[in-house]
């Protein structure tokens, strides 16, 4: 009896065994819902060393502003190693590279102290719903003296040597990519990876899409 019942526990622990194996390869095998060609482009052979979302945009476009919602549910659902990086182009016929640089500049400035989304949110705002024209600095530093830097303190960081290093590196990227971005906005993912918008899809696939290939090596 005693035996009978040990060939039946390792019948049962074997059985258990093969059906999580099979469980698992079938939800290896499950296949994505997102097709390269369709939903994703591949555009190098290397990924990046760490895993990250770039996102070029321009402040003067559309529906740059109205993805801000979309970027955010991005960020909160990549994981805490995929870093995520906005890359404001300069390349945009709204207006002038000088113009477009400054405000590149605005945006490294925001993030070097700790106000990029804030300061994003601002610079949207008055082009967007404020309907004012940007021509250059002061309109620039007008925005950020509303949200209370100072006047003398954004001129300091606006004219130091690392916002100026930090907008080399900006269009530097812009340069790398620069015969993948037809328009804005655009995600490169992982170095490797382009996020196609197709006709159909919801802020949610859009958002997942981006993360799915922030997972992709």
């Amino acid at each position: 009896m005693k035996k009978l019942s040990t060939v039946l526990a390792l019948f049962l622990l074997l059985s258990l065994q093969a059906c999580s194996k099979e469980s698992s390869s079938e939800q290896a095998e499950i296949p994505s819902k997102w097709k390269e060609g369709k939903h994703y482009l591949v555009i190098n052979d290397e990924v990046s060393e760490k895993p990250e979302v770039l996102e070029f945009f321009s402040f003067w476009c559309p529906h740059c502003y109205n993805f801000e919602p979309i970027v955010e549910q991005i960020k909160l659902k990549l994981d805490k190693d995929v870093t995520f990086k906005k890359v404001h182009v300069n390349f945009m016929r709204f207006t002038s590279t000088q113009i477009q640089d400054a405000a590149t500049k605005a945006l490294l400035i925001g993030r070097t102290m700790d106000k990029e989304e804030e300061m994003n949110s601002a610079i949207f705002s008055y082009i967007h719903l404020q309907r004012q024209p940007i021509t250059g600095t002061p309109e620039l530093r007008n925005i950020f003296l509303a949200k209370g830097v100072d006047t003398a303190e954004f001129d300091k960081v606006e004219s130091s040597f690392q916002i100026n290093n930090l907008l080399k590196q900006n269009n530097q990227i812009i340069e790398t990519y620069r015969e993948h971005l037809s328009g804005v906005p655009n995600f490169i993912v992982n170095g490797k990876y382009q996020a196609q918008i197709v006709e159909g899809m919801t802020r949610d696939d859009i958002a997942d899409l981006v993360v799915w290939l922030s997972k992709q090596r």
